[in-house]
């Protein structure tokens, strides 16, 4: 039992986990999904993430968006191996540290995965950030109120308990008057889930683009979050070898907490209240 067997009968690999052909080592891989090694009787290895009971269609969401990415051929993705139900499983990338080369290569490879493009904002598939639903119906724009009724108001309206009442008056604030911020340009082919965490990076220095929440939207998203908590390694790096390959419509900069607060808005529908600052601070900047 080998990689290529595995690519052929994906579903076969719950069966070798379960008679112990295949070795599981457990491995970091986030609050929410179980992540282990396999490793295959050549030696080979995987990186499979597994959920119980996931929400109907979890997996399938994740695998659409990493196809769709890689099918840009730009940023390196990894190959799905497996996808089922309630697992899905990946070539291993052996992991290294961040270079200054390799982040600029990961600003390059992004801005050619943004042009490639999307056929409408959002995606044909249904979308999850985390496991919350996130609304995918395509609409053909235009970005600005399309990104407030679909990547802003779902999260806060799940965000309420998490959110005083002027929290969520200064959102409906925002959200009345996303055309003030500009910005509006065709959707992108973009990761939609871009914070440091989500770029895994090899032994060579590489940067791979992992757990998606991939769709048709506005590629500052992805450079917004990218510098979030800290930022990626060499982040400034990073955006400037894409701004040479791609250059960033003005404002850009003044739209970066308008890009973050989607993402903290998930924070605080998944996680509560320990983020509403957070959210407030990106209110605040707005």
């Amino acid at each position: 039992m080998d990689l290529q067997y595995l690519r052929e009968h994906p579903a076969q690999l719950p069966v070798f986990i379960k008679h112990q052909r295949i070795r599981e080592t457990p491995v970091p891989g986030g609050s929410i999904c179980v992540a282990q090694r396999l490793t295959l009787d050549d030696g080979g290895s995987l990186f499979a993430k597994s959920l119980a009971d996931p929400p109907p269609g979890f997996f399938a969401a994740e695998a659409a968006g990493l196809r769709w990415l890689r099918e840009a051929g730009a940023a390196p993705v990894p190959e799905i191996i497996a996808e089922l139900p309630d697992l899905l499983a990946l070539e291993w990338i052996d992991h290294g540290e961040a270079t200054r080369r390799g982040a600029e290569e990961l600003g390059r490879g992004l801005a050619g995965l943004h042009r490639a493009g999307a056929d409408a904002f959002g995606a044909p598939w249904p979308g999850y950030i985390g496991t919350l639903p996130l609304p995918n119906e395509p609409s053909p724009g235009p970005w600005g109120p399309w990104f407030a009724e679909h990547r802003l108001r779902p999260f806060l309206e799940a965000s309420t308990g998490a959110l005083t009442g002027a929290d969520v008056a200064a959102a409906e604030r925002v959200l009345a008057n996303i055309a003030d911020y500009g910005g509006d340009e065709p959707p992108s082919r973009i990761h939609g889930d871009l914070w440091p965490g989500n770029v895994l990076w090899d032994h060579t220095g590489r940067g791979w683009l992992v757990d998606p929440a991939a769709h048709g939207g506005h590629r500052e998203t992805d450079l917004a979050l990218l510098g979030m908590w800290g930022g990626v390694p060499h982040h400034d790096r990073l955006v400037a070898a894409y701004r040479e390959a791609y250059p960033l419509a003005d404002g850009w900069q003044e739209r970066v907490p308008l890009h973050r607060l989607y993402l903290m808005l998930v924070h605080t529908a998944l996680f509560g209240a320990a983020y509403g600052e957070s959210v407030r601070a990106l209110l605040r900047a707005l």
